[in-house]
């Protein structure tokens, strides 16, 4: 299994970002994928999750209406669309895929938003 993140960067607040994840090494499509956060000093946090074909999606109270998760699984691809950035979700964000009992985790993009 390898999750490759990308799209991260510093923006200022109020700003938007998509991070992108190419899967490989597992079904793709046959899974449910997650984007998690973890901020410096804090745990790592559910952000959002996908159903294996997208008609599933769920999101952590603090980014609802601001953010969009979506997949291509032709493209074996998951999204993080992030609208009206705050400074409080700055964060290394990872992409993840829980198969039988292993998560496993890309190598983690950072995301900074300040002024």
């Amino acid at each position: 299994v390898q999750l490759v993140e990308s799209g991260g960067g510093m923006v200022q607040p109020g700003g938007s970002l998509r991070l992108s994840c190419v899967a490989s090494g597992f079904p793709f499509s046959g899974n449910s994928m997650s984007w998690y956060r973890q901020a410096p000093g804090k745990e790592r946090d559910l952000v959002a999750y996908i159903s294996s074909y997208g008609r599933t999606t769920n999101y952590a109270d603090s980014v609802k209406g601001r953010f969009t998760i979506s997949r291509d699984n032709a493209k074996k691809t998951v999204f993080l669309q992030m609208n009206s950035l705050k400074p409080e979700d700055t964060a290394v964000y990872y992409c993840s895929v829980r198969r039988s009992a292993t998560m496993y985790w890309g190598q983690g993009t950072q995301v900074t938003v300040s002024s």
